[in-house]
């Protein structure tokens, strides 16, 4: 009789008539309470009519009875899904899929449920397995798609690129018509250091979607990382032209303005720019690029180095709170120097610090690298290498994996040597895996911070660059070391010396020179530097050939000032030994503001070449006279634009004042404070011994 009511209710069932089906097994059920397959077939009607806690408590009844039923176990985890129970949900579609793993309704149906949970990874794993079996299924290629395309976003809001690329490569095997699909993972691979690939996925955005200023301007950075410079500016150009509020878009372009020497326009951009700073804080400003924009001020740079904290690294400092990193004791009585850098290789970074690595004292410290740049197999990076107590290439490491594995080091003070320069990844220090973290050598300025909190703790300088009275322009508390903030490494190789025609310089020529990157040269300073070659006879200046399109300029604007072409050499790019080597053939070096020499004033006063500087108020502005100071080459110093001119031209006009001043550098290399890397290192030692435990610490 029981079953007479069963199969009643089936019939009504398929013939949709659900009222009649369900009065049926109701009164089969009453008749017989344990039959499983009415419980089951009430349940169902009770899902499709909308009364899921129905549903779910009649099918929990048949899995009482017969608790490895497929049927009863898929249909028992859609009711507790619309019942909103989508854990339990997930547990009974996964006790099906044990039952029966080749079921593709069963694996469908625990996709949705897990994507429901934004469980992106499993549920992306049982769309895989149902497409192989129904590969043209659009709506299950779409989920897949959704699936891939948050896990992407997820990979790459804590830094792990490399997943965020393999995420969005296989979502656009499913939506290969998506533009965001294509930016995002032109992010990804720029974040990973695939210029070339990158711009290749910002291209396909902007053709799928020509009103994506975004697309164009990040298409402009990777174009500029290719030193395709012209394109970037095109791009640039585009992009703005789409959004003209896009201003981080107007600083890029003004930034690569300045690098291929195209002034026209640069005073308003850079203006506007101070004006954004100032008062739209949301607006992203590059702090690198700020700080070699002309007229800006110490105040203004920590301004912004605060407003792009506050942008770019907010989220990261929030999610190192909720790490909550704890730093163990240090029971092996060392104190653990962590450096964090992208440029332990062949670059001018190792010309500064290869030495002092060697230099440390191994029964005070523990010296441990950090290394997220190229391995380029250099004997300078070999030598870095083996100068660390301990070397981490962490390059493919997330920015939290990164930070765990700093943590799990023990390190006690973590020193940032890039800062916030292209390769930046000061988001590992935000992140805050070691106590104490120090900005130093890269990033020549503030890195600021939120509401008063520094996203460093310390800065190290020197009280030439950062006298006291300048402490209320740093976030940072400052870490003023004796001398000059800058170590050197007396063991630079120096290549074999090239001839002066080689060089493309006359035998009788006066050699001024400048070989800071073109980005540093203002319309102010190449006006006196042209007043000079028209005061010295037969002279000639010696530039570092950047890119085509400064030297381009240059020329031209040389051109338009009654200067020819053949005064104007331009030295190519070559191996940092040879181009040691040929300093030898320069008279003076013409210095740079507000965007000193930094790394190659030390290298032109190590071979013996004067510097000529003017000191200005900001960080990057007094580098040069900070080395020169350190080197007792104080005479090299002005202080107005006037004064440097005037004391080029009589260098220029006496060569024995410049003789002079050249054999006092060669003569006392070995010995000055700028070069005595072993009392640098004790020095440095002696901060980090002060910030370790926390005394007072003084110039």
């Amino acid at each position: 009789m029981p079953q007479a009511h069963y199969l009643t209710a089936l019939q009504h069932y398929r013939n949709n008539q659900l009222e009649q089906a369900e009065s049926s097994l109701q009164q089969a059920v009453a008749l017989q309470p344990n039959h499983a397959d009415a419980l089951h077939m009430l349940g169902v009607i009770c899902y499709q009519t909308n009364r899921t806690s129905l549903a779910v408590q009649h099918i929990a009844k048949a899995l009482k009875i017969s608790p490895r039923n497929l049927d009863y176990l898929n249909n028992y985890g859609l009711a507790l899904r619309a019942d909103n129970q989508l854990d339990a949900a997930v547990k009974s579609f996964q006790q099906a899929i044990l039952l029966q793993p080749k079921d593709l309704d069963v694996q469908l149906n625990l996709g949705n449920t897990l994507l429901t949970l934004n469980r992106y990874e499993e549920a992306a794993g049982y769309y895989r397995q149902v497409l192989r079996a129904l590969p043209k299924q659009d709506d299950i290629r779409a989920a897949l798609c959704h699936c891939l395309t948050s896990l992407g976003n997820e990979a790459q809001s804590i830094g792990n690129y490399t997943q965020a690329e393999a995420c969005f490569q296989e979502a656009l095997l499913f939506n290969a018509q998506d533009s965001v699909l294509y930016y995002n993972l032109g992010n990804a691979q720029r974040e990973l250091g695939k210029s070339a690939e990158a711009a290749k996925q910002y291209q396909k955005a902007t053709q799928l979607s020509p009103n994506d200023a975004d697309a164009y301007n990040n298409l402009g950075n990777v174009q500029r990382e290719l030193g395709q410079l012209d394109l970037a500016i095109e791009s640039y150009k585009q992009a703005l032209s789409i959004n003209p509020a896009l201003y981080h878009a107007k600083v890029h372009l003004a930034h690569q303005k300045q690098h291929i020497c195209d002034w026209q326009g640069l005073q308003e951009d850079i203006a506007e720019i101070r004006h954004w700073v100032k008062n739209l804080p949301q607006a992203q400003i590059s702090p690198f690029a700020f700080l070699a924009m002309p007229t800006t001020t110490a105040e203004e740079q920590k301004t912004c180095a605060n407003n792009w904290v506050k942008n770019r690294y907010a989220a990261l400092i929030k999610q190192g709170e909720q790490l909550n990193f704890t730093y163990l004791p240090n029971n092996n009585k060392k104190i653990r120097i962590g450096y964090l850098s992208a440029d332990f290789r062949l670059h001018p970074l190792a010309f500064l610090v290869s030495e002092l690595i060697e230099l440390h004292d191994r029964t005070i410290f523990e010296i441990v690298a950090f290394s997220y740049g190229v391995n380029d197999k250099s004997s300078a990076r070999t030598r870095l290498e083996m100068a660390f107590d301990q070397f981490h290439d962490i390059r493919h490491l997330s920015e939290i994996d990164a930070a765990k594995k700093i943590n799990a080091c023990n390190i006690d003070i973590l020193v940032d040597l890039t800062g916030f320069t292209q390769t930046s990844r000061s988001g590992i220090v935000a992140l805050r895996p070691a106590p104490i973290n120090v900005n130093w050598l890269g990033f020549p300025g503030t890195m600021g911070g939120i509401n008063e909190k520094p996203l460093y703790d310390y800065i190290l300088s020197d009280s030439f660059i950062s006298p006291p009275d300048s402490a209320h322009n740093y976030a940072e508390t400052l870490a003023l070391l004796p001398h000059s903030y800058q170590p050197n490494d007396r063991k630079r190789p120096i290549g074999k010396l090239p001839s002066r025609e080689a060089c493309g310089l006359q035998d009788n020529a006066f050699v001024f020179c400048c070989f800071n990157q073109t980005f540093k040269i203002t319309p102010d300073f190449f006006a006196i530097w042209i007043s000079l070659l028209k005061a010295v006879p037969n002279s000639v200046l010696w530039l570092l050939d950047c890119n085509t399109w400064a030297k381009q300029n240059l020329i031209r604007e040389a051109a338009v000032k009654g200067i020819s072409e053949d005064q104007l050499i331009f030295a190519p790019r070559v191996s940092i030994t040879d181009h040691l080597a040929r300093h030898v053939h320069a008279d003076l070096f013409l210095d740079t503001l507000p965007y000193n020499a930094h790394t190659t004033c030390s290298d032109a006063l190590w071979m013996g070449l004067p510097v000529l500087t003017c000191a200005g108020d900001t960080f990057a502005a007094r580098v040069a006279a900070s080395l020169l100071n350190a080197a007792d080459m104080t005479d090299l110093i002005t202080y107005s634009l006037q004064d440097y001119e005037n004391k080029a031209l009589y260098l220029a006009n006496n060569p024995s004042k410049l003789l002079e001043l050249k054999q006092k550098l060669l003569a006392t290399k070995m010995t000055s404070n700028l070069f005595d890397t072993d009392k640098f290192s004790k020095s440095l030692e002696e901060i980090y011994q002060k910030i370790y435990s926390a005394t007072p610490l003084a110039p």
